[in-house]
């Protein structure tokens, strides 16, 4: 059976491996384009958040290249992702895209009901193949993750423009061929010591940022227009405040794994958000409250045009900013923005931190000559 999924980041890499293990033929979508956007927006719902309109023209796109069944995640709560698959059944449905649609909800909640429905669609579904299957999408997983970490840090440091993302899109394509546990470490491995060797410039630690907001918007560079690289190249480091494999551990594993996690961002966001408002929009507010402690320079807030968590969290984030003295940039991001506009705001916005950071400088200059 041919089966696809949505591109949320670089998932399409670990579960295409994930899919080839357990005897399925991986169909990938094209990465996303406007004529992806197009597609989706064609079909859907005027009002339905951007991602949602993403991922149809991802689904349509994957069932032109033959893929016969997709693989969607459900969820609970007060955000519209819990609705995605059902509503996009019954719109490819009527527009004529005949596919089958299953739908995985978090194995904590209903483990049986998961098995059953891997079951019946995956052929090698024997529990040492799934294991096996698992495995090599969580090395590959965390490897991605760990990597652009690292090139957060040196991006913005880097004395030739470029050259870490260019070892980064090297080392996902390598990841992507890599079949063998041992070889995905070993790549792993040469391409962290091939990036710690990249010449920096000697220069005064970069501004800090913190990158938060709904997590379809802060994982997908194709929709968010390249943020984290923009931003590197511009001289900032990016703390992004999702990775895939955090979500995976919070989210769909039982809490052993990390526990209390919740619990300190409800302690964090708490003095001005008391309630879980669904997506990431309680999580938006607790990071911008933990970059304010930790002395980060600024927050930029990634959300979709309609997104009710992330509208709520926007209401609240000027007074985190005003009280812990962090500006704070909401970027509201549909089928109509455009690169140019996203890269004027950034521009204004570093200018804005570098202003505020001289300012303190000369401050604590002065201060000693008054005292």
């Amino acid at each position: 059976m041919k089966a696809t999924f949505p591109h949320l980041g670089n998932l399409y890499i670990p579960c295409k491996a994930l899919l080839s293990e357990l005897g399925l033929e991986p169909v990938v979508p094209p990465q996303t384009s406007q004529r992806t956007i197009a597609l989706g927006t064609r079909v859907s719902p005027e009002f339905a958040c951007f991602p949602f309109k993403v991922n149809l023209g991802n689904y349509i796109e994957a069932i032109e290249s033959g893929a016969e069944c997709i693989f969607m995640a459900g969820g609970a709560g007060p955000c519209r992702f819990g609705y995605y698959g059902e509503v996009q059944r019954e719109i490819l449905k009527e527009a004529g895209y005949h596919v089958e649609f299953l739908i995985f909800e978090a194995p904590k909640n209903q483990p049986q009901e998961f098995w059953k429905r891997i079951k019946r669609v995956v052929p090698q579904h024997t529990i040492s193949r799934f294991r096996k299957a698992l495995h090599i999408f969580w090395l590959k997983a965390q490897a991605i993750d760990k990597l652009d970490r690292l090139v957060n840090k040196i991006r913005p440091l880097e004395q030739f423009p470029g050259a870490a993302t260019h070892l980064q899109n090297r080392f996902y394509q390598l990841i992507d061929d890599a079949a063998l546990a041992k070889d995905i470490k070993q790549i792993f491995e040469n391409c962290v010591a091939e990036l710690q060797t990249i010449p920096q410039k000697q220069a005064p630690a970069p501004l800090k940022v913190a990158l938060v907001g709904e997590i379809y918007m802060v994982l997908e560079p194709r929709v968010n227009f390249q943020i984290e690289r923009i931003l590197g190249e511009m001289g900032i480091e990016v703390k992004r405040t999702i990775y895939l494999t955090d979500w995976i551990l919070e989210h769909l594993c039982p809490n052993v794994f990390k526990p209390g996690w919740y619990k300190q961002l409800q302690f964090l966001a708490r003095p001005y958000l008391q309630n879980n408002v669904g997506g990431h929009g309680l999580e938006t507010v607790a990071h911008t409250v933990e970059a304010g402690i930790n002395d980060f320079q600024g927050v930029i807030e990634l959300a979709p045009f309609t997104c009710m968590p992330e509208i709520i969290a926007m209401q609240v984030l000027p007074a985190v900013s005003r009280e812990l003295s962090i500006p704070v940039l909401n970027i509201i991001i549909d089928e109509h923005s455009a690169e140019a506009g996203i890269q004027t705001r950034l521009e204004a916005f570093i200018d804005l931190l570098i202003r505020k950071r001289k300012s303190a400088a000369i401050a604590a200059e002065l201060s000693p000559s008054l005292l």
